[in-house]
């Protein structure tokens, strides 16, 4: 059985380590900018060299007495990509020299010499004086006798770094280990609690929690097992108005959540039941919708919602569904995090959404029941038209899309949709996943 050939990227901030991870994994999944401090959480990817494929972990810069209030959680997912790696790449800055914060790190790392191989990589060694100084960080005492000094950023002398690295790897490893397995997207405004969500599902930290808004930068994806099926999860950045989009990290953590979204099977979108549905949170929805992805609706610290009497649920329900209509398709679930209450329940409503966006109905079943539902109630005339559907078919899509042909499918109006939609939902399945409804000349 094949493995995941782990390499873990660290060092101090701002040495290129983000850079270095998307070169590998052949795309800008991790948000790079000129801050220090962009990365905070783990971030995997996948990578292929002369026939071997790996994991890459990006991690945040390791520092030490700073005044970063992130300092401690990072630091503590950096060890953890440590642990977890079969390889450590030790990035430094060629440009810069050796500084404090290699030493400090280097510290770290001694521990793991006899453990795991490390490699020194050298990272915007551009120019030919760079490369020929990075000679210097052999005090460092790390490495395996040779500095790789590369450019990230143009991906000279990566092909030697690699040719290192996968020599290490007696197995191919795994191809794209999640190309065919479900994706479940939190997403939400900020600060909601979707890093606490998913955190409790895995059982482990594997994004940065605080009460500060805007902590989750990128979209973190871990593999989460439930009900017998494998899924991936994926915390994201909370979803801000554009106008309160204000600086370039947050906008690139906009954009990855937005792609985390277009991206996902299901989406499970987080509400604050002490601040109700806002306009975002409608936003996020309606989004959702137009993306035909299966939806879930978490209501979460529902524990901070006080004087709760047999109808405050199904009260605030028809609230959230007042404002995200005419969308009535979508399951409310609501739960506390922190109560780990209904946690589960939610997890497992998203599974039972997912099947339903796969779901396949029969042709004969479908026409069985869908033409006597239209012998009831047919499509109204129009211009004297009479409107004859025959024949239903459900069509070889990603969503769940029905093909209607008719003599004069140009004349059906959209109540009529409407009208056959909610047939379609009363006979079959279709929670929480928005359906097609075509039609087509016969």
């Amino acid at each position: 059985m094949s493995k995941q050939n782990t390499v873990a990227i660290v060092g101090r901030p701002n040495v290129g380590k983000s850079t270095l991870f998307n070169r590998l994994v052949g795309q800008r999944k991790a948000i790079m900018d000129n801050e220090s401090g962009v990365t905070r959480d783990r971030h995997y990817g996948y990578g292929d060299w002369i026939g071997k494929n790996f994991t890459v972990i990006d991690t945040g810069g390791y520092v030490h007495n700073s005044e970063d209030i992130f300092e401690g959680e990072i630091n503590k997912q950096v060890k953890l990509a440590i642990e977890e790696a079969d390889v450590i790449l030790f990035m430094v800055d060629a440009e810069a020299g050796v500084h404090g914060l290699d030493e400090e790190f280097a510290h770290v790392l001694r521990r793991y010499i006899s453990k795991k191989p490390i490699y020194m990589v050298a990272n915007k060694a551009d120019t030919n004086l760079r490369a020929n100084g990075v000679g210097e960080f052999y005090s460092l005492g790390l490495g395996d006798g040779e500095i790789y000094a590369i450019s990230s950023a143009n991906g000279h002398g990566t092909g030697e770094l690699l040719d290192a690295v996968v020599a290490n790897f007696d197995d191919p490893g795994i191809e794209e280990p999640e190309s065919e397995i479900p994706r479940i997207a939190v997403v939400g405004r900020p600060n909601v609690g979707k890093s606490s969500l998913v955190n409790l599902l895995l059982g482990e930290d594997r994004s940065i929690v605080t009460e500060i808004a805007g902590t989750t930068r990128d979209s973190i994806s871990a593999r989460y097992n439930a009900f017998g099926k494998e899924f991936i999860l994926v915390d994201t950045a909370g979803l801000r108005r554009k106008a309160k989009v204000s600086e370039d990290v947050e906008f690139y953590a906009n954009m990855r959540s937005l792609r985390a979204l277009e991206e996902c099977d299901v989406c499970i979108v987080m509400l604050d039941a002490s601040r109700g549905i806002e306009a975002q949170d409608v936003n996020i929805i309606t989004l959702a919708d137009k993306n035909r992805k299966g939806i879930v609706i978490l209501v979460n610290k529902w524990d901070l919602v006080e004087n709760k009497e047999t109808n405050t649920a199904k009260d605030f329900e028809a609230k959230i569904l007042e404002k995200i209509a005419p969308i009535a398709y979508i399951p409310i679930v609501f739960i506390s995090v922190l109560n780990k209450q209904r946690v589960h329940k939610a997890i497992e409503t998203a599974i039972e959404v997912y099947h339903n966006k796969r779901r396949k109905i029969p042709t004969s079943q479908l026409n069985d029941i869908m033409l006597k539902e239209i012998e009831k109630y047919g499509p109204p005339a129009l211009k004297g038209k009479m409107i004859r559907i025959k024949y239903v078919t459900q069509l070889p899509t990603h969503n769940p899309v029905f093909a209607f042909f008719a003599n004069l499918p140009q004349y059906v109006q959209t109540n009529y949709v409407r009208y056959l939609e909610n047939r379609m939902r009363e006979h079959f399945d279709f929670t929480g996943v928005p359906i097609g409804i075509l039609f087509r000349k016969k």
